[in-house]
């Protein structure tokens, strides 16, 4: 239901697959911890549903109100927001020129979205450096976003890596 979705926004092919890995690798995370799994679906598959209008970062809030219009929950709509980096303070968001409000990830599959959306450079899985490197050639304060980015990592991979 979520790729029809996708396809009837007129999403580009390239997002579609990149939604679907990022699907693949958000219940790859999914499976450590004790979460709504048809959330992490829905989320994943939805996150960057707004680059059907725009590729800008306001991807992320355009798309909340698009999965609202097709009678998504919100805790969809929340995933599909929060989705951006590591997420976004409310100062971030000012300079930014977005919504003045935080959009930092805070449950376990807000998390998980967003943090395997960052595990991807399109539909090829890169490592933390690689995001990072991207973030400080990117972003003109980049620390904090690299922080949250690592701590993230470290909450829901690292523990589990063998």
């Amino acid at each position: 239901m979520e790729i029809k979705i996708l396809k009837q926004e007129n999403c580009p092919e390239w997002v579609i697959d990149h939604s679907i890995a990022v699907y693949n690798k958000a219940i790859e995370i999914s499976k450590n911890f004790n979460v709504d799994n048809d959330l992490i679906k829905k989320g994943s598959l939805l996150h960057d549903i707004g680059r059907s209008k725009t590729n800008d970062i306001n991807h992320a809030i355009i798309g909340s109100k698009i999965a609202i219009k097709h009678g998504f929950s919100n805790e969809v709509a929340n995933i599909i927001e929060k989705h951006i980096g590591s997420g976004i303070t409310k100062k971030e968001a000012i300079d930014l020129g977005l919504p003045k409000k935080d959009y930092l990830p805070v449950t376990l599959e807000e998390k998980i979205v967003s943090h395997s959306d960052n595990l991807f450079n399109g539909s090829k899985e890169v490592d933390i450096e690689f995001v990072a490197n991207k973030w400080k050639k990117r972003l003109a304060n980049a620390d904090d976003a690299i922080y949250r980015l690592k701590k993230m990592h470290n909450e829901l991979v690292t523990p589990f890596i063998k």
